[in-house]
């Protein structure tokens, strides 16, 4: 499929590059120009016959997007977090671990999500306008190390399976004096 792209680009580069040469006569002598647009329309013709794959189409821009939302069960200490990620793209994607960021202005600890209740399910193949759903219970990482409770902010990035950060969001756990 990838080729078929790069053949495509490659004959416009190469069309449109040509040299066009005047002529000191001036009559009408349009058979050129329409060859080349009847060269140009097969190709495209062509390049859209050949971007479909099986019964499903490829979109011509792919964008892989996600909304992100994170919820917590109490406005201040809370015990529960609730992600809820969209794909809001025009294309699948395959999520990898949620990174879970613990932030205290100068210290950020980082956790990688694996599931819950022992389960794993990451990484995640998501259809485009399906959401996923994943409580975090925070009482297991504050049980792993104590300080975590005096954390004011937590914040969730999302990465797909090639590395690439598809977004992220944050939420205040407790009152502070200066919002970072």
């Amino acid at each position: 499929m990838m080729g078929v792209k790069k053949y495509f680009l490659l004959f416009l580069i190469l069309v449109l590059n040509l040299n066009l040469y005047a002529q000191k006569e001036v009559r009408p002598d349009g058979d050129k120009i329409v060859w080349v647009l009847l060269i140009f329309v097969v190709t495209v013709f062509l390049f859209f016959v050949f971007r479909k794959k099986g019964n499903r189409k490829q979109p011509l821009i792919v964008r892989q997007r996600i909304k992100i939302e994170l919820e917590k069960n109490r406005l201040y200490y809370p015990d529960y977090l609730k992600l809820t990620v969209k794909n809001i793209g025009n294309t699948d994607i395959d999520l990898d671990r949620p990174l879970l960021i613990f932030d205290n202005f100068w210290l950020k600890r980082k956790f990688r999500l694996k599931g819950i209740e022992n389960r794993s399910f990451y990484p995640l193949y998501l259809v485009k306008g399906h959401p996923h759903n994943l409580n975090i219970d925070l009482s297991h990482f504050y049980s792993y190390d104590k300080k975590l409770r005096s954390y004011p902010k937590v914040k969730i990035s999302i990465f797909n399976v090639k590395g690439r950060r598809l977004g992220s969001n944050s939420v205040y756990l407790r009152k502070t004096l200066v919002r970072f």
